[in-house]
């Protein structure tokens, strides 16, 4: 039996217990933008005790990737990791618009805030599971229908906050087909605001 922890903080706080058949057991989020490391312990207590369950039943942990800020990213990211790695289980990498962009029915632009002007996002094919055909990239929202170009009259899905549920079921059909994930690297798309001296 396949029980998936996903956690995400590419926006805000996002955790979620999600079964082998693919239902969520429980959710729990924040959408405090700075606040990732006071709330994410919280919020794993909360979905362990809404679905009734102990950390000893998970067989994966699948941790959103961003893209994201630089802080809240590597919070959301750490806790996965440092989950996975105190009861070895296996990492499962999401690039986290995926959890947005996984079986749309039309072809369709996800796009989250990257702050300092610019928003991030992802082009995704209509599928039955998950095609992302451009991305993730930044761009200014003034010449995002340049950026697109030919996929300018997608579907656009603005969002402040990923489903770390369906991040989980996006990893659960990834393992399913046997697709490849991606390499377990944060996803920052512009480099951190402050930076050591050399």
């Amino acid at each position: 039996m396949k029980m998936f922890l996903a956690i995400d903080s590419s926006a805000g706080t996002q955790v979620a217990l999600v079964d082998p058949q693919g239902v969520t057991r429980a959710e729990a989020s924040s959408d405090n933008p700075r606040g990732h490391a006071e709330v994410v312990g919280v919020l794993l207590e909360r979905v362990f005790a809404e679905a009734g369950l102990t950390p000893s039943e998970l067989t994966h942990v699948v941790m959103g990737i961003g893209p994201g800020p630089f802080t809240g990213l590597r919070v959301g990211m750490a806790a996965a990791s440092a989950f996975a790695q105190s009861r070895s289980l296996p990492l499962l990498p999401v690039i986290s618009h995926d959890a947005c962009g996984w079986g749309v029915s039309e072809d369709t632009v996800v796009i989250t805030d990257a702050r300092r002007g610019e928003v991030a996002y992802s082009v995704y094919r209509a599928s039955d599971s998950l095609e992302r055909i451009a991305g993730p990239l930044l761009a200014r929202p003034e010449t995002l229908d340049d950026d697109l170009g030919a996929h300018a009259s997608a579907t656009r899905v603005v969002t402040e906050e990923i489903p770390a549920a369906m991040l989980a079921k996006v990893a659960r059909d990834f393992l399913a087909s046997g697709r490849e994930f991606p390499t377990p690297a944060p996803q920052y798309l512009r480099s951190p605001d402050v930076t050591m001296p050399k």
